[in-house]
């Protein structure tokens, strides 16, 4: 049986998949003037650049044999995926600020919304939608159905389920309060970031040390956050680890954000 305090858990982490970003998006447009716009662009952008093209490299690169060696090796697989990660979605939003939203660079505020959007559509997706099949699993569980979703598969598919089934039995329900706490972490970096790419996309030419810095930085969270889950360390550890890495992306971000205004 799937604990009913998990399964609470599971239905606020659905809620606050949605309420989060909602929040934000209103909370910057009232605060700073912000268009919705912005929020919006960076929704459409996380899903094309992070969910299908990067999605599609990966599959190619990963189906070869230089991704088998990549998969054998976590520093490699952890190199591989953070730098990814950091190339398609620094440009996807440098392209999407700099020609885009190029009515939107008037409100330097506008970075902040555009964050909030290319973030919070990434936690809607991990937490809203992540978190409803976990419920759907787990209520299917407590009512003995899970034959019914079992019994059509082949049997690599219903070995794959059956493992999902037995962790969401085994799973604290504690571990389902990191889940947001994880995903605000990381919205959080996705706003200091788009403030670093919003500077590299406005002016009269692209500042390319600034999207470099931008790439590099999100590789160095992604790795972090692989490499620490990979190490055995206690969850708790590598939230904390997750959010250093995450304060020093905003300090880096809040400097270049003085730094530019300035100029």
């Amino acid at each position: 049986m799937v604990s009913r305090l998990s399964i609470v858990m599971i239905i606020v982490n659905v809620i606050l998949g949605v309420l989060i970003p909602t929040v934000l998006m209103v909370y910057f447009k009232k605060k700073y003037k912000s268009g919705i716009k912005s929020f919006l662009v960076g929704c459409v952008t996380m899903l094309v650049f992070a969910m299908v093209l990067e999605q599609i490299v990966h599959n190619i690169v990963l189906g070869s044999a230089a991704g088998a060696v990549i998969q054998g090796n976590i520093w490699l697989y952890a190199l591989y995926g953070s730098l990814m990660a950091g190339l398609f979605e620094e440009t996807g939003r440098l392209l999407a600020m700099r020609y885009v939203l190029k009515k939107e660079h008037v409100n330097a505020h506008n970075a902040l919304m555009y964050g909030a959007g290319h973030g919070g559509f990434e936690m809607f997706m991990v937490l809203s939608i992540g978190m409803i099949n976990n419920l759907v699993y787990s209520v299917m569980i407590n009512l003995g159905q899970t034959q019914m979703l079992l019994e059509p598969l082949d049997e690599t598919s219903r070995f794959t389920l059956q493992a999902a089934f037995e962790a969401l039995i085994q799973t604290p329900s504690w571990h389902f309060i990191l889940s947001p706490v994880e995903r605000f972490a990381a919205i959080t970096a996705q706003i200091g970031l788009s403030v670093i790419v919003w500077y590299a996309a406005v002016g009269k030419k692209i500042k390319g040390r600034l999207y470099i810095l931008a790439i590099l930085l999100h590789a160095v969270l992604d790795g972090t956050a692989v490499l620490a889950a990979k190490s055995g360390m206690s969850l708790i550890l590598v939230e904390t680890l997750v959010w250093l890495t995450v304060a020093g992306i905003v300090l880096i971000a809040w400097n270049v954000w003085k730094k530019e205004r300035k100029e």
